[in-house]
Formats: structure tokens, C-alpha cells, sequence
């Protein structure tokens, strides 16, 4: 934004101090005036005789001849305490300014693009103490945020572009190979292009999810699991996976399609990344301490702690690729991630000591109902 040059800030004070201690000193002046003129008789009066306080002779002077004897002084006092208050306040104005001046300095390196630079101001906490720390707390979340959506483009042109050379890839054969069949050449095209697809629709929920663009709704989360357990139940029948939904009415206030979307991909990736035979999928839901918690774990192999803290990082994954039809695009726990935050709610992933992984999605509580 374009602005007309003005008055520095450090002027302004300057300008501020020297004239509060002008008005100061001109209101001292003014009650010591207005004291003496108390005991100041309107006329020179000159007092003879033995009751004169001073002796004999005692000359007393009128107000006029006060005023000539005291204006110059107090206009000398004035002009010093001016020239006193525009030096004392430009060197204090200076001291004060100090520290506003490096955190200009930092937040001007970090628009040109630097974001590694901090404030770090010394000393005890006051108002521009205050703002530093939290300019510093903002540069951190926000060079985080840079650097996790540069790793995010690059695993999404990454994972964007796999798809692309493989077509391209078959294409080629196919080119070169006239007499190959169109219909395996048509079905392997079809299954590439749908993932495509998949990954594609994926990267805009995330973007919905991180947006917060949704209208807000009252939702009761245990149905959105029995609803997610039921539209998967095939999917984990034919991978020899059980599930298991339980829990109380657990209503929460947010985007029912992102809710349901974020128990669908937690019950799917539980059953994914599960055994092989005989694996388990546990859905709780449950009111706790004004919160709302869906628990999903699952069974499995066991995983590395440090390797889960990871896991809802984009295109990140718990095990090695998983290959297939409901395979996924390794953002489904990014987008539960997402829609949590979103929700202004709290993820944390365990890992479980005989296998498998515990998920806990905790949200704030709807508000009891209030019948008019």
C-alpha cells in the first residue's frame, strides 16, 4: 500500500514528551503566579515606621513590578525545559523504539522470502516483548507451513505424475505394437486413469478440509460409524477383516459429509494396513470431559513409533505400498488430519504394543439442546 510520507514515530514522541513537559512546566509556573499573587498588593507600597517587618524603609513591590523581575525567568525556565524535553525525548524515544525497530527488520527480511531470521528480544516480558514472541511463534508456524506444502507439491506432482508416465508408457507399447489387444490396452488404461482420478479428488477434499469452506451442522458421530463400518463391510469381508462398532451418542457440530468422510478413511485404513487373515477393526465413539472421541484400532504388524509420527504427513505410510483396487492414494490420514484441525479438534496416533494402531480423533462437544 502506497502512503504519503509523515512524522516518524520517533518525532512524534519526541514532539509528545517535549510538550507535556512544557504544559507541565507552564502549569507549575502558573499555581506559583497564582500563590504569590495572594501576598502582592495591586501598587508599590513602601512601608515606614517601627512596624515595618523589615525595619524602617521597607519597599514592597506591586504585581506589575513582580511580573517584570519574574516573566523573564520563567520564560527562560520554559525555553530550557523545551530544548530539555525535545533532547531527553528523542533519546528516549530512541531507547523505546529500539526494539520495534528489529522486529520491523525481521518481518521485512521474512516478506522478501528469508523466514529463517527471529526477533529473540531480551529482557522481561512487556507489550513489546509480547509482540516479538509472537511474531517469532508466527514465523515458526509459518516456515513450517512453507516447507510442509513445498514437500506437499512435491509428493503430489510426484504421485500425480506416476499416473501419467505409466499411460504414457502404454501408449508407447501400444504404438509400437499395433496388433497388441485394444481391451487389455483399454483396462489397464481405465484402472490408471481412475486412480488418477482418485488422487485428484483426494488433493481437494484436503484443500476443502484445510480451507474451512463448509456450513456447520449438529452431527452424532456414532451414526457416521455404524455408517462407515456398514458401506465397508464388504470390502473388509473379502480381506478376512472383522469389524466392531460401539459406543453412545456422541454429537459434535461441524460438516457432516467431512465427519463421515474422516471415519470412512480411518475404518478403511485400518482395515488396509491390517493381517493378512483374521484382523480386527474396532470403531468406539464417547463423550469424555466435554469432548467428543472416536477410537479406531486395529490389528496388524507392529510399527515404529517414530515412523507413526509421520503417518499423517501426505503420501506418507505406515508399511510398504499396499497395492490394489482400494489401495489409496496415501492421504488418508492427511485428510483426517486436516478435517480434525478443521473441526478444531485433536488426532493422536499410538502405536500398539502387540500390533496394529490406535487412532483417537477428540472434538469439541455440541452444546445440549435447549427446547423453546
Amino acid at each position: 500500500m502506497d502512503r504519503e510520507p509523515g512524522l516518524s514515530v520517533r518525532l512524534k514522541l519526541t514532539l509528545s514528551y517535549a510538550g507535556f513537559l512544557l504544559v507541565a512546566g507552564v502549569l507549575l509556573i502558573a499555581v506559583v503566579w497564582v500563590f504569590l499573587l495572594r501576598y502582592v498588593p495591586d501598587q508599590a507600597v513602601t512601608v515606614s515606621g517601627d512596624d515595618a517587618p523589615g525595619g524602617p524603609g521597607l519597599f514592597i513591590p506591586g504585581r506589575r513590578d513582580l511580573w517584570r523581575a519574574f516573566a523573564p525567568k520563567a520564560a527562560l525556565m520554559l525555553a530550557f525545559l523545551a530544548v530539555f524535553g525535545l533532547v531527553g525525548g528523542w533519546l528516549l524515544a530512541s531507547r523505546m523504539l529500539a526494539p520495534l525497530q528489529r522486529i520491523t527488520e525481521v518481518t521485512r527480511t521474512a516478506g522478501s522470502g528469508s523466514l529463517s531470521h527471529r526477533i529473540r528480544l531480551p529482557g522481561r516480558r512487556d507489550e513489546l516483548r509480547e509482540l516479538a514472541d509472537t511474531v517469532d511463534a508466527m514465523l515458526d508456524r509459518l516456515e513450517a507451513h512453507v516447507a510442509e506444502q513445498r514437500r506437499f507439491a512435491a509428493n503430489a506432482s510426484h504421485e500425480l505424475r506416476t499416473p501419467l508416465a505409466t499411460t504414457q508408457a502404454l501408449l508407447d507399447v501400444a504404438r509400437q505394437d499395433p496388433p497388441h489387444d485394444p481391451g487389455e490396452l483399454v483396462e489397464r488404461l481405465h484402472a490408471v486413469n481412475a486412480r488418477a482420478i482418485d488422487l485428484t479428488e483426494a488433493l481437494l477434499l484436503l484443500s476443502r478440509a484445510d480451507q474451512r469452506s463448509f456450513l456447520r451442522e449438529r452431527v452424532d458421530l456414532s451414526l457416521l460409524a455404524e455408517e462407515a463400518a456398514e458401506t465397508l463391510l464388504p470390502f473388509a469381508e473379502g480381506r478376512g477383516v472383522s469389524i466392531e462398532t460401539s459406543g453412545d451418542v456422541t454429537p459434535a457440530v461441524g460438516s457432516r459429509a467431512l465427519l463421515l468422510q474422516m471415519v470412512t478413511n480411518l475404518v478403511h485404513n485400518a482395515i488396509v494396513h491390517n493381517l493378512p487373515a483374521g484382523g480386527t477393526v474396532q470403531v468406539r465413539t464417547g463423550v469424555l470431559k466435554g469432548s467428543v472421541v472416536v477410537t479406531v484400532e486395529n490389528t496388524g504388524e507392529t510399527l515404529d513409533p517414530a515412523r507413526v509420527a509421520t503417518l499423517v504427513e501426505p503420501f506418507q505410510r505406515g508399511t510398504a505400498r499396499v497395492h490394489g483396487d482400494q489401495a489409496g492414494v496415501g492421504l488418508g490420514l492427511a485428510i483426517v488430519d486436516s478435517i480434525v484441525r478443521a473441526h478444531d479438534g485433536h488426532l493422536v496416533l499410538t502405536p500398539l504394543a502387540t500390533g496394529g494402531l490406535r487412532v483417537v480423533v477428540r472434538l469439541p462437544a455440541a452444546p445440549p439442546r435447549t427446547d423453546h
